[in-house]
């Protein structure tokens, strides 16, 4: 049993942090020559979906007092978990590098001194030392972090907004890949959510308000980033806080946000890793995945954002889907097996689902497909074999 509970206010406060973001707000860039009308409907959309996983997810470690790498093994198995475990940890490494990066970028675009390694340098000495402190003992500094992020991010809003729209022509950009772009970031959290619910006091209200604020604040970001390529046809954040005059301001909201949501990352890259192997500590493998990441951020060009993000799909919609579907509609748990073999050739054909769908450009996306695919055949398999034990 796990001693020191989180309040649901804690569990806000860490999910209002990770949704404040440089990342979110260059994704919802990406949408902008949908148009904003068309925009927003995506973004709210794609985000009720992401929610709605989210939240089914964060209640299964909650319920279970679980890491989420290990609610993994209750559909996997122990050793049919170490895949997704190993491939969290490596998408947690990567996630770390480009949230270093494109904050060490926009931060050097505000003050720049010695270039972007500097910034990068800097990042991730104090996504160090949040590492070190503990996010049980973060307490005022988080208030802090997170209360002044907010009134930023209320400042920054306004100035994206004051100005007028600009057409944004490219019909590359459908209402389908605007939808899967909008589930992406939720989803790229789902492999994530149950390592905090799983210390939360009230299980469903404090999962609840997780995912509700992260589902807000993070919908606000997209808006705020696909706002700033439609009214001021700049989509460079740090571009646009300079030319209003924000300064250090600016520079406070870039290095704050890239803190707080990064912590998450490589703080849920040390569980994952427990789960391959308990002989890991977990705050000396966060530290390990922290200096990777600046590592990669400083010496290797993090590019094709926007495939990374389709990555993580492909590899946890199907996951989660199957992990939801044992959960609350098969009743089943297959912890105490190596592996399930089933379940590992469904997420076979749901990865592949998703590589397909993506390139097919349908009006509801690729996960919405994979979701439904992957928890049919978990569902008349389950049947099937239950039949066959009779």
């Amino acid at each position: 049993m796990i001693k020191n509970k989180t309040s649901i206010f804690d569990n806000g406060l860490i999910w209002f942090g990770a949704a404040v973001s440089i990342a979110e707000i260059l994704t919802g860039t990406l949408i902008a020559p949908l148009g904003f009308e068309k925009g927003i409907k995506a973004i709210i959309l794609g985000h009720i979906i992401g929610a709605i996983l989210m939240y089914f997810a964060g209640i299964i470690g909650a319920n279970t007092e679980k890491s989420a790498m290990e609610t993994v093994k209750m559909s996997f198995g122990k050793k049919g978990s170490f895949l997704f475990s190993s491939l969290n940890v490596l998408q947690l490494v990567g996630w770390t590098a480009v949230m270093i990066v494109s904050g060490a970028s926009a931060a050097n675009s505000i003050v720049s001194f010695g270039g972007t390694w500097i910034w990068s340098l800097i990042i991730g000495l104090l996504i160090l030392i949040w590492i070190i402190i503990g996010i049980k003992k973060l307490g005022k500094i988080n208030i802090f972090a997170m209360s002044s992020l907010f009134i930023l991010s209320i400042i920054l809003c306004l100035v994206v907004f004051r100005g007028e729209a600009n057409l944004i022509k490219d019909s590359s950009m459908s209402f389908g890949y605007a939808l899967e772009l909008s589930i992406a970031m939720p989803l790229s959290w789902l492999p994530l959510i149950s390592d905090y619910t799983r210390n939360a006091k009230d299980k469903k209200k404090a999962t609840f308000t997780s995912v509700g604020v992260y589902a807000l604040v993070s919908s606000w970001m997209y808006i705020i980033g696909m706002g700033a390529a439609i009214f001021t046809g700049e989509s460079d954040i740090a571009n646009i806080m300079v030319s209003a005059g924000f300064g250090m301001i600016g520079l406070l909201i870039i290095v704050l946000s890239t803190v707080t949501t990064t912590f998450l990352d490589v703080y849920s890259a040390g569980v994952s890793s427990v789960s391959i192997s308990s002989k890991i500590n977990e705050k000396k493998a966060a530290i390990v995945v922290c200096l990777i990441g600046i590592i990669f951020a400083i010496f290797i060009p993090v590019t094709q954002y926007e495939n990374f993000l389709y990555l993580i799909g492909s590899v946890f919609a199907p996951m989660i889907s199957i992990q939801i579907t044992d959960y609350y509609i098969n009743k089943r748990n297959t912890n105490n097996i190596n592996f399930n073999f089933i379940n590992l050739f469904i997420w076979v054909i749901g990865f592949g689902i998703y590589r397909v769908f993506i390139n097919i450009n349908t009006p509801i996306g690729s996960t919405i497909p994979v979701i439904i695919i992957t928890s049919v055949l978990s569902i008349l398999l389950n049947k099937l074999l239950r039949r066959k034990k009779c």
